[in-house]
């Protein structure tokens, strides 16, 4: 803002709290206060020949932090007087709501975006079924390169932990089954209670938990570096779906894989219970093996193993749905991988619940 031509002139002293201000108390003066200005509580302004809105406004936040103006003029007065109601006023705080209010209001949020969670990850299931159908139908667009690759990832790399978790679950099973069946003698029973938790629920059930928390978050990973590269938008551009490039062959790999990795899990933990039956109860491997056949049904491995897809969709689809939602930094990406694992193991946790009230109805 260029200067005027003429300097204008402010007198400005300070004695005994009171401010003495003369002459133009303009955009151009304001600068010129003393230091002690700010401390006056009573302002004597009936020497101001010339009050600009920028004046106004020092004018005005004075008196509203409690100093008295004296001497205006009634053209300054009205001055202030309108740019004291121009001031902005501050929002006012609001109140604050009962106990019952804000439990229902926290509940109701809670749902809505539960909802909403669960309609996303209903699009995303959506969006896998449409591909599946497209690559059935035009088997050219599908990769069958990347399925073969995602398969070693979820599948044969898990195989280890998977074992070994499997393995020591029937240890711990067979020893403890065995220090409260012997206080009624019926130790060979410890066999039963081996063969139905391992193949009905505990093999399939851990073996997704560890799939949930090792593959959910390498979808998320994988898929959200993707994401903040630009990669995806790069696909797009280029003609291709991300859904057949990226959902479909994690999520297919996972169906294939995660029934193999069950079934690895429930001879593991088969073995371990036979090998601890053996050493803390002297029940020999051909005992454990002829009382698991004829006493065991295949319904209990026909139960177990049928969960395993459904299993496999789940951790497969919210693993995918949160890679696509990572934003634009590396929090975003963290914040978003250990959501997904947390989501992951909670749904299978409660699927198989479902499954078990559903086979109970049935008679299974």
């Amino acid at each position: 803002m260029p200067s005027p031509a003429v300097t204008p002139k402010l007198s400005a002293t300070v004695q005994d709290g009171q401010l003495r201000l003369e002459g133009e108390l303009t955009v151009w003066t304001l600068g010129r206060l003393p230091d002690g200005a700010a401390a006056a509580t009573r302002l004597e302004l009936s020497g101001l020949t010339r009050l600009d809105t920028a004046g106004a406004w020092y004018l005005s936040n004075r008196a509203g932090s409690g100093a008295r103006l004296d001497g205006l003029a009634e053209a300054q007065a009205r001055l202030l007087d309108s740019v004291t109601k121009a001031r902005p006023q501050p929002d006012p705080e609001p109140t604050a709501a009962a106990g019952w209010r804000r439990l229902f209001e926290a509940t109701g949020r809670w749902v809505v975006s539960a909802l909403v969670f669960l309609r996303e990850l209903a699009e995303y299931l959506g969006r896998f079924l449409a591909a599946l159908v497209r690559g059935i139908r035009h088997p050219g667009d599908f990769r069958l390169t990347s399925l073969v690759y995602h398969c070693q990832e979820t599948g044969l790399r898990a195989v280890p932990i998977v074992a070994l978790m499997s393995f020591l679950i029937g240890v711990v099973l067979a020893f403890q089954g065995a220090a409260q069946l012997r206080q009624f003698g019926a130790e060979i029973f410890v066999i039963d209670l081996i063969a139905i938790s391992i193949l009905r629920e505990l093999g399939i059930l851990l073996t997704a938990i560890i799939v949930a928390g090792r593959t959910a978050s390498a979808l998320t990973a994988s898929i959200g570096s993707m994401k903040m590269n630009e990669e995806i938008d790069a696909m797009r551009t280029l003609g291709l779906d991300p859904d057949m490039v990226l959902v479909l062959p994690r999520v297919l790999a996972l169906i294939i894989t995660l029934p193999i990795l069950g079934l690895i899990a429930n001879v593991a933990g088969l073995v371990g219970g036979a090998l601890m039956s053996w050493v803390e109860l002297g029940i020999s491997p051909s005992m454990f093996r002829y009382r698991l056949i004829a006493e065991t049904s295949v319904d209990h491995v026909i139960v177990g193993l049928s969960k395993a897809p459904v299993f496999a969709v789940i951790i497969g689809i919210i693993g995918c749905h949160a890679g696509m939602k990572v934003g634009k930094d590396a929090e975003s990406l963290g914040a978003e991988t250990s959501t997904a694992v947390v989501n992951a193991i909670f749904a299978v946790i409660v699927a198989d619940a479902l499954f078990s009230i559903f086979f109970s109805e049935v008679g299974l």
